[in-house]
């Protein structure tokens, strides 16, 4: 139950969006001052001298086509059982979005809607292994992706990904051996990465898709960073890359990341795996949870009409990134990070300056920014932190310059 006071802070924090987006008419330019009066956790768990560049939140309103299609639901006037017998309207729209973007054919009767990708790839696991089996997974990983493969029974089998001068790749030859070794059933692949913003390409998604033959794998590849990949990088689907590969790849995807709507909670899963597809559809209905009419609203209004905003998210976040390089590499070389092909989020190498395998302390008690801490994505993350540049450029130039200037006094390198 709401109290009056957090009323009154959500009435503001509307009417502060409506007056900055007419009067700025730069959905980009978010002030400190609207960010600190939203609800969501990102930036009201920061005391007030705190930045926040932690969770994957976009610091912008939620895009004008979502909100257009969440209005038509509540114009409507019917919040009842939505009639999808047949499956909800998102499943023709992600198929079509597929073809049109990344050429890759889809049947919609492959389709099943999901609350979130985390669900999606933990229904795919949960349903292609059993208790005691082996899952590799890249690490530093996404870490709603570790603990539950744990929790589940399974053994999860980290496979480091390199930290090479051409930037972070795969060892295929560690990773046939791992997969020898721990005989593992499944693979998870997040392509684009994160948290290393890498896009891999289609020689190495063909390394990989020819260890998955060669060891059977179950392949779950989480691809909701696909919307947001920077020139000349260009996103392949691995379900897309071969008649086998599409047969033991579960794809897991959301509009939510790019649209910038986490909370309408609402996925999609395409089961290449026939015999893995009829099983999930003999489980007991609602065994799963099911989306909401909100959820599936908001993503088809992103995938239908949002590429314009789409195309004006991306270009900016090609300037932060840019930003974010010329930067550490002018100030802080120190900071090793290679500059992400996709997505929002910088994965900084903070090792040099010896504080430790969790750097977001210093950064936090003596910068008053907040970081995502590396040791969160693995034992591969210690001297790491995940910095989120989707942020106004001001924003950004002071998050910066805050890591710097932390990083400057506080170091204990020597020269």
């Amino acid at each position: 139950m709401r109290m009056a006071g957090d009323i009154a802070v959500i009435n503001c924090y509307k009417r502060d969006v409506a007056d900055r987006v007419m009067v700025a008419g730069d959905v980009f330019a978010t002030p400190e001052s609207w960010l600190r009066q939203k609800p969501g956790v990102k930036w009201r768990r920061m005391e007030p001298d705190v930045l926040a560049a932690w969770v994957a939140d976009m610091d912008f309103p939620t895009p004008e086509p979502v909100q257009r299609a969440l209005q038509r639901v509540l114009d409507d006037g019917d919040l009842g059982y939505a009639d999808w017998r047949d499956g909800t309207p998102l499943r023709a729209v992600f198929a079509e979005r597929m073809s049109r973007r990344f050429g890759w054919d889809v049947d919609p009767s492959l389709v099943r809607e999901v609350t979130d990708v985390v669900q999606g790839v933990m229904q795919a696991l949960y349903l292609g292994t059993e208790v005691g089996d082996a899952v590799a997974v890249h690490i530093p990983a996404y870490p709603p992706f570790l603990n539950p493969i744990i929790e589940m029974g399974r053994r999860v089998v980290p496979i480091p990904m390199v930290d090479s001068a051409a930037g972070w790749r795969f060892d295929l030859e560690r990773l046939d051996h791992g997969l020898r070794v721990s005989r593992s059933r499944a693979m998870v692949l997040v392509n684009p990465h994160n948290p290393t913003g890498r896009v891999f390409t289609d020689s190495e998604l063909r390394g990989l898709a020819d260890l998955a033959q060669r060891h059977d794998l179950l392949v779950v590849s989480d691809e909701i960073h696909a919307d947001l990949v920077c020139q000349p990088s260009r996103h392949i689907p691995f379900a897309a890359l071969s008649d086998d590969t599409a047969s033991r790849t579960v794809t897991v995807t959301s509009a939510s990341r790019a649209f910038n709507h986490a909370a309408a909670r609402c996925a999609v899963a395409h089961y290449g795996p026939n015999e893995l597809l009829g099983r999930r559809d003999r489980q007991p209905p609602g065994l799963f949870g099911a989306v909401g009419v909100f959820g599936v609203a908001a993503a088809v209004g992103a995938w239908v009409d949002g590429d314009a905003w789409l195309a004006g998210l991306v270009d900016h976040l090609d300037g932060q990134r840019r930003l974010l390089a010329e930067t550490l590499a002018s100030r802080a070389p120190m900071l090793r990070h290679h500059s992400p092909e996709a997505g929002y989020l910088a994965w900084i190498d903070f090792g040099a300056l010896g504080w430790g395998d969790n750097p977001m302390t210093v950064l936090y008690e003596k910068g008053r920014v907040r970081l995502s801490p590396g040791t969160m994505f693995g034992p591969s993350g210690a001297g790491f932190a995940r910095l989120n540049f989707a942020t106004s450029g001001l924003i950004l130039e002071e998050v910066l310059n805050r890591v710097v200037v932390t990083a400057l006094s506080s170091s204990t390198v020597t020269t």
